[in-house]
């Protein structure tokens, strides 16, 4: 009997399908659902694939991936007509991206040949292998890798655009890490300040400069003109590091109030919890935290009853590896309050629906109310670390101990941010869809 995977697919009327490993040549998110007459560009899905991407800096593993996406179909590839000026805009047909694998060397690899038969305590590696016995792609933890949410990403920067098109805007940051949790700040400051980060984070990174400020990588290039581009890359993938900051660049920091690495919008929080993941790491061992997600301009009445509930949908993103719970609104915190605090009142203000709260997280019934939504994951600390730890030799079935030997992350936290705010667009676009077909047919059909 042969055993697939059949789990890599999400969603009903904006569709993503993922593949690919750590290791392998690359991964891919194939969309189905893109509506017709969207303009895209590869340096659109890059300016989010680098906010998530390795090698930027002591938070992150020393692999440098620079998750060059390529758009293979899904656009068209010259004026359809004449007079029309269509090249570049979907078509209807479902969006495929690419995102090549370029900095995978037989040294990395090794590492992981040697210590492969010891899994991971924490990870993927031990539970994946009784499922696909020998032929699991263990180099580099395949699919059960971080470096699949990539494509969760790629996917997540075109609901975004489609959902921007429709007033909607989702952010998402560090609310908490290595148990330093940050000091609370009204949403629109957050909002603002996580914009500049993303902004600044792009003009700091070496990749976005070489490909797409020099023109490389161009509208209108055929896909071999952009894989030969890649292949020059690849060969600069070991030199190509990001320069210490600039006086201009740490001005800038400091005047949107922000840490250079750690997408906390309250700076002195930001500080803090950077220093305590670096002691953390300094001791071998690796830690956690949580990430906010908020979406804002929902209207009411997105979700579907019983089971695609939107609180129930977002709840999805245990998907993402190292994602251990997903709250909504006060969360947890509702076994603490009585009805008469955890309830958000409503009253009439100026004509419009007014909440006392919104302890809800803008859902209700699995609906939306129109409140910002309010999603926080736990996030849990790397498996990989560099203490000795108790495990398995998974092929003979003895006692064995591991000392990490792979590249790492000290923490995922600083990186698992835009994976969650590509997750949760994915999953409002899809109900808002649902739910625009929904309302247009209910026109046909009024007292």
């Amino acid at each position: 009997m042969v055993t697939e995977m059949i789990g890599c697919t999400y969603g009903t009327f904006f569709q993503v399908t993922v593949a690919g490993g750590s290791y392998q040549e690359g991964l891919v998110s194939h969309l189905q659902g893109v509506p017709a007459g969207i303009h895209l560009n590869e340096e659109e899905i890059y300016f989010d694939l680098l906010q998530r991407k390795p090698g930027q800096g002591e938070l992150s593993s020393p692999r440098r991936e620079p998750d060059i996406p390529v758009i293979y179909t899904g656009v068209n590839a010259a004026d359809t007509m004449t007079g029309f000026a269509n090249e570049g805009y979907t078509n209807g047909t479902p969006l495929t991206i690419l995102i090549p694998n370029l900095d995978r060397h037989f040294e990395h690899i090794e590492q992981y040949r040697v210590t492969n038969r010891t899994p991971r305590p924490g990870h993927a590696s031990y539970a994946s292998y009784q499922k696909y016995g020998v032929w699991d792609d263990s180099i580099g933890a395949g699919i059960f890798s971080g470096r699949y949410t990539s494509t969760i990403v790629a996917a997540g920067a075109i609901a975004k655009k489609i959902l921007s098109d429709h007033g909607i805007e989702i952010f998402s940051f560090v609310r908490e890490a290595a148990g330093i949790p940050m000091e609370d700040m009204e949403y629109d400051i957050i909002r603002d300040r996580v914009r500049s980060f993303k902004e600044i984070r792009r003009d700091m990174d070496p990749i976005y400069n070489l490909v797409y400020r020099e023109g490389r990588i161009r509208p209108g290039m055929r896909f071999v003109e952009k894989i030969a581009v890649l292949a020059e890359i690849e060969k600069m993938v070991p030199d190509i590091k990001r320069a210490p900051l600039s006086e201009q660049e740490t001005a800038r920091l400091a005047e949107n109030g922000l840490h250079p690495v750690l997408n906390c919008p309250h700076l002195e929080s930001a500080k803090a919890m950077y220093e305590k993941i670096l002691a953390i790491r300094d001791s071998g061992d690796s830690s956690g935290g949580i990430v906010e997600v908020v979406a804002r301009g929902v209207p009411a009445g997105i979700g579907e009853p019983v089971f695609s509930k939107l609180d129930g949908e977002l709840g999805r993103m245990m998907s993402i590896g190292t994602v251990k719970s997903v709250e909504i609104g006060a969360g947890l915190r509702v076994k603490d309050m009585t009805g008469s605090q955890c309830n958000d009142q409503m009253s009439i203000k100026d004509g419009a629906v007014a909440f006392s709260g919104n302890n809800s997280g803008g859902i209700t019934g699995g609906l939306s109310t129109a409140q910002d939504i309010v999603v926080r994951l736990a996030i849990k600390p790397t498996p990989t670390i560099a203490k000795p730890q108790k495990t398995i030799d998974k092929v003979s079935m003895k006692d064995a101990q591991l000392a990490a030997v792979t590249r790492r992350d000290p923490t995922i936290v600083s990186r698992v941010w835009p994976v969650a705010e590509a997750f949760t667009a994915m999953v409002i676009l899809d109900q808002y869809i649902i739910n625009a077909a929904h309302q247009e047919m209910r026109k046909k059909y009024t007292l």
